[in-house]
């Protein structure tokens, strides 16, 4: 490292191979934490081979979640595990696509900027991702900078990706750069062993683009013995201590700690020639690990969603309650509902009975509306916990309107804009927009929530900032109404008058958000909306208990 001066980053490349969802973002973020463990300044951006601009436009069946940073950038949902491994922030700099690459190439090319030179893939495609690549490094900010190439080594649409790796391999030299491949090293159960094969393919494969990996982390159900790793270093050009044994884990949390003790952070400082004798300090994270593996209570949440099929449309959602649970030293269960099975609200209570607490999830669309608000109902006349977020606050305060204030037709405008009253509508800003791709109310804004408020109480302050995704908003034409009959507007955006946060009054706990907590939680810093609806579902069920038992000795 230079001694003076600007810092000069190390760049390290995570690939994948044999197949997806080998968890190459779990094992970017364990090396990550481990890195930042040792006092090293370390942050990780994502490169997806996809030809959208983001994932903003992607229906979350094909995606997963879409997550959204302070700035506004609509991101893979990978960069969740970044923020919540290393409890540090990231941007629109962190997750590029070749959508964006393509149109900032073409973009450049419609300008002239290419002097009438034909543009290719490379070089200018491959100078593009390049540049993309180094912009987080000539911040002079981190010490070491892990980019994920997403997709599988092999597949058409990342060539160019691990082109730009091999160039930039090349261009900065070996002590500089460090490529880290993932592969599955399969259990084949009528053979009874480990098979090889798919990884040496793999391997092969991305040397045939010119890129020689360094390490290789292999995926695998049962441990490594030495003969497999030999065989593996072998046949794949490394050396048999750069061979990391990544086996299933309980949680991914136990992942950090798989790779210490594998020495995968010791190997890629060696690698790229950085002295660090600095113990890695983990001792936090094994304290959450403790809560999170030895809990002392549990209740039961349910998510009312119309992605529930894949939960990973959930994913910061599900991840802040394992956060929250730790806190509380409480499991929580999900329990996953999809909230087209509750438009029947006769049917309702069977459903929901057995719950200490409800979230409405956020989403887009008029599917599974009534199941929301027919749950929203239930929690609201049974008192049970509920949690709001998003299109599940707009929910609660359609629920109310209808309910409460007899507006029998109330609605919001997004699902019938024609309704008489229109409590949830377009937000101004939006009713001009043609465009749908980045274009919704994106990234953090400010919140002011009143004193004496359960949200001044949860957040212990007024003053907050939340991170949004949304087109429609409350209308402010009906908060008197809403505020009089025990509806009250608890968070508000101090420059446009937004409502952000509804309390239901007489309740034991009734909130929702227009904005996205979830975004913002992390192993180190659970947030407090998710840690204060976990305990008072834990109240709500030892109330239970407690009627259960008194009914009983009765």
């Amino acid at each position: 490292m230079a001694s003076s001066g600007q810092k000069t980053a190390k760049y390290i490349f995570v690939t994948g191979g044999v197949t997806s969802s080998l968890g190459k973002g779990i094992i970017a973020s364990s090396l990550a934490k481990l890195l930042q463990s040792r006092g090293l300044s370390v942050t990780i951006q994502k490169f997806d081979p996809y030809i959208n601009i983001d994932p903003g436009t992607l229906n979350p069946y094909e995606h997963g979640e879409c997550y959204v940073t302070d700035d506004g950038a609509e991101t893979d949902l990978d960069l969740g595990h970044y923020e919540r491994f290393l409890n540090i922030r990231t941007s629109q700099a962190n997750n590029v696509t070749t959508g964006r690459i393509y149109n900032n190439v073409i973009t450049r090319e419609r300008k002239g900027d290419f002097l009438g030179r034909t543009v290719q893939v490379v070089p200018h495609i491959t100078d593009e991702i390049k540049r993309n690549i180094r912009l987080l490094c000539e911040t002079g900010e981190y010490d070491i900078v892990i980019t994920e190439i997403g997709g599988c080594v092999g597949d058409i649409e990342s060539l160019p990706f691990v082109e730009a790796v091999r160039q930039l391999k090349f261009e900065l030299g070996e002590k500089d750069t460090l490529v880290v491949h993932l592969t599955l090293v399969p259990y084949l159960a009528s053979a009874g062993e480990l098979k090889t094969k798919p990884t040496q393919h793999s391997v092969r494969m991305l040397l045939e683009n010119g890129v020689q990996p360094d390490i290789i982390v292999c995926r695998t159900e049962h441990p490594l013995p030495p003969d497999i790793r030999r065989k593996i270093a072998l046949f794949c050009n490394v050396q048999v201590n750069s061979v990391i044994e990544a086996i299933d884990a309980e949680t991914i949390y136990d992942v950090p700690l798989l790779m210490r003790k594998e020495k995968l952070d010791q190997r890629a400082l060696y690698m790229l020639d950085l002295y660090n004798d600095q113990d890695a300090d983990l001792d936090s994270w094994k304290e959450f690990l403790g809560h999170l593996k030895n809990p002392t209570d549990s209740v039961t949440i349910g998510l009312i969603g119309k992605y529930v099929e894949l939960r990973d449309a959930y994913k910061s959602i599900a991840e802040a309650f394992i956060h929250a649970g730790a806190k509380n030293e409480c499991k929580v269960n999900i329990e996953w509902i999809q909230s087209e099975t509750l438009g029947d609200y006769e049917q309702v209570a069977e459903r929901l009975r057995d719950l200490d607490g409800i979230l409405v999830a956020p989403g887009f669309g008029e599917r599974g509306i009534e199941g929301k608000i027919n749950a929203i109902r239930y929690a609201r006349e049974n008192s049970v916990p509920f949690f709001g977020i998003c299109l599940g606050m707009q929910c609660a305060c359609i629920e109310f309107a209808r309910n409460v204030l007899g507006w029998g037709e109330a609605h919001s405008s997004e699902m019938n804009p024609n309704a008489s009253h229109r409590v949830i509508d377009m937000m101004e800003s939006q009713k001009k927009v043609t465009n749908m791709g980045g274009t919704m109310r994106l990234g953090a804004y400010p919140c002011k929530i009143k004193k004496d408020s359960l949200a001044a109480e949860v957040y212990g302050k007024t003053q907050i900032s939340e991170r949004h995704r949304h087109r429609y908003e409350f209308n402010n034409e009906f908060l008197k109404e809403f505020e009089k009959a025990g509806m009250a507007a608890t968070g508000i955006n101090p420059e446009t008058g937004l409502v952000e946060i509804v309390e239901l009054k007489n309740h034991p706990w009734f909130v929702g958000v227009q904005f996205h907590p979830e975004l913002r939680s992390t192993v180190m810093d659970p947030h407090p909306l998710f840690v204060q609806f976990v305990r008072a579902s834990q109240v709500h069920s030892q109330d239970k208990r407690l009627v259960d038992t008194t009914a009983n000795v009765g």
